[in-house]
């Protein structure tokens, strides 16, 4: 059975983490974002599941699942959100929806 070191698990860990996080601060519209805020929870999820892996424990496979469950949560509120942003000011734009701030 072919064993990948930990070192590398959590560098791929990582590395998902990061681009998740430069998906989220590069990428201007809304559901780009929100899938940005995805790939990072799934990367938080893996390192779990490393740990659990290395130390032999189920506790990293059951924090995964939590995170699933957290996720489409967040998922479905986001994209209720989404709609209603959507509908409102005809763009998912972040920059535009901020723009269009109303001072009243």
């Amino acid at each position: 059975m072919l064993t990948v070191p930990i070192e590398i698990q959590i560098l791929f860990a990582g590395i998902l983490f990061l681009l998740g996080l430069i998906g989220l601060l590069v990428r201007r519209n809304m559901i780009y974002m929100l899938m940005s805020i995805e790939i990072m929870f799934n990367s938080a999820g893996l390192v779990f599941v490393i740990a659990a892996n290395h130390w032999k424990q189920p506790d990293g496979q059951v924090m995964f699942i939590f995170i699933l469950a957290v996720t489409a949560v967040e998922v479905a509120i986001g994209l209720a959100l989404l709609l209603q942003v959507y509908h409102h000011f005809k763009t998912l734009d972040a920059d535009s929806v901020n723009k269009l701030k109303d001072y009243n």
